[in-house]
Parts: structure tokens; C-alpha cells; sequence
């Protein structure tokens, strides 16, 4: 399948690194011009070279800001006023125990892993419906729909995102914009290995820590490995492509089969 995005204009937030960045350059490389966000200038600059690196020719926009903030918002509107494909990626994550789970933290994961991507969906998406073409796409998490006990506060902002998603898919019915979720199963990003080899034998060789990792940690996943940032990414280009134009208000799954359900 040849996707071809020339002419479109992508955001993709919290894009400096990890399954952010993987999604940014599979969209450069089908021809989409990229717009990377976070909140350090430097680590912008070493993705953009990254990206770069990879796709000599990439059309690419740098915002710096704090998306989790109603300033950080109007700012990346100012820098883009339009695009054709919004990634909602940006998120936190962290494990504490339920009883301990301050208003305050409930409060940050809202902000940031919700209210972040209804701020710019509100922004965008409009100007996307006139057009009659565009493409939103919130990265959710298994953890939406097997609620982890360790972090529940997580669960429940991933949880948020699939109702947020299938909502706007019904404010954009009819359009030609597509609106869907994408459920992200174990995947190996930053600090990844360090964990695994946390609790397994230091001495095996990656191939085999990860999947004894996955064994005796992760024994629902039946993929038996950790899901490369690549792997999301192609999904997410695929859902930005014209050839997904009757997939919408759906949440699709590239989690290795970790969810123990056929829907989600």
C-alpha cells in the first residue's frame, strides 16, 4: 500500500522522542509536512536533526511549549493556525497507589493526557471540517481498558481519551474527517530496557530479557515482546491516510494482543 501525504500538514505532540518522534517520521516519509512540539527548545532541535537525518527532505516546524496549558495551545495555533492531521501523543505516566493518588496528581493527568488533546482537537478540527478533509488521532493505552491497579489515575485519562475520540468522531460525522483512538500495548521507549533488566537476568541478551520480560510481567501479550514505537507509527500513518477514509470513531488496537478481548 503506497500512502502518499504530500501536501498535508501534520501535528504530532509530544514528539521529541519516543513513540512521538517514530510517528513523525513515518508521516515525513510518506510526504506529510511534520510539526514537533514539546517543551524544550534543545530537544526539539535534536529531533528535528534526528528526523532529518532519517528523511533528508522533511518539511519540519518546531514549537516549543507546555500543551498541558491553555497558553501552550494558543501558542502552537499561533505558530500552525491550520493542519490536516492532529496526533494527539502527548501523555504522562506513573504508578502510585490508589488511596495515595492526590487531587492534584488526578487534576495533572487530566490536564495533560485529556485536556491537552480536547484543547487542540477544539482548535483544529474545525478548520478541518470546512476543508472537508482531515484526520484527529488520540494515542491511548491498554491501560484504558485493563486498568492497571498500580496507576489508576493513568487508566482513567486513557479512558477518557476513547470516550473524547468516539465524541468528536460524531461532531465531525458526515464531513469526510475521521476521528479514532489508538490502543498502544508495552512498548519499548526510553528507559524501557533499564526496567525490563530490573527484573531479569542482566546477563541475556536483549532479544531474550524483553521476551522474558513479557513471559513472566506481561504473560496476557500475545505477541511475547515488546511493540516497537515503528509499529504505532505505522498504524497512525495508516489512519492519517487517505485509504482510512471509512474507519472513524473507532480505537484500534497495536497492542500485541495484550487486551484479552476482541473489542475494546
Amino acid at each position: 500500500m503506497r500512502i502518499d501525504l504530500t501536501g498535508r500538514t501534520a501535528i504530532v505532540t509530544g514528539s521529541s522522542q519516543g513513540i512521538g518522534h517514530a510517528i513523525a517520521t513515518g508521516l515525513a516519509r510518506s510526504g506529510a509536512r511534520v510539526v514537533l512540539t514539546g517543551r524544550g527548545a534543545s530537544s526539539l532541535d535534536d529531533a528535528a536533526g534526528r528526523l532529518r537525518g532519517t528523511v533528508p527532505d522533511a518539511g519540519i516546524v518546531t514549537v516549543v511549549g507546555d500543551l498541558a496549558t491553555e497558553e501552550g495551545a494558543a501558542a502552537l495555533a499561533d505558530a500552525v493556525p491550520d493542519a490536516d492531521i492532529l496526533v494527539n501523543n502527548l501523555g504522562i505516566y506513573g504508578s502510585r497507589p490508589p488511596l495515595e493518588i492526590t487531587d492534584a496528581e488526578w487534576r495533572a493527568y487530566f490536564d495533560v493526557n485529556v485536556l491537552s488533546a480536547v484543547r487542540l482537537t477544539r482548535r483544529y478540527l474545525p478548520g478541518m471540517m470546512e476543508r472537508g478533509w482531515g484526520r484527529v488521532q488520540n494515542i491511548a493505552s491498554d491501560s484504558a481498558v485493563a486498568i492497571p491497579a498500580e496507576m489508576i489515575q493513568y487508566g482513567m485519562s486513557k479512558t477518557s481519551l476513547l470516550a473524547v475520540s468516539r465524541g468528536f468522531a460524531k461532531a465531525a460525522a458526515g464531513t469526510g474527517v475521521t476521528v479514532n483512538s489508538v490502543i498502544v500495548g508495552p512498548t519499548h521507549t526510553g528507559g524501557v530496557e533499564d526496567f525490563v533488566y530490573e527484573l531479569v537476568d542482566r546477563s541475556l541478551p536483549w532479544e531474550e530479557a524483553q521476551r522474558e520480560f513479557m513471559r513472566l510481567h506481561r504473560p496476557q501479550s500475545l505477541l511475547q515482546r515488546l511493540i516497537e514505537p515503528e509499529e504505532v507509527a505505522n498504524m497512525v500513518v495508516y489512519l492519517s491516510s487517505p485509504q482510512a477514509s471509512a474507519t472513524t470513531g473507532g480505537a484500534l488496537r497495536v497492542d500485541g494482543g495484550y487486551v484479552d478481548a476482541i473489542l475494546p
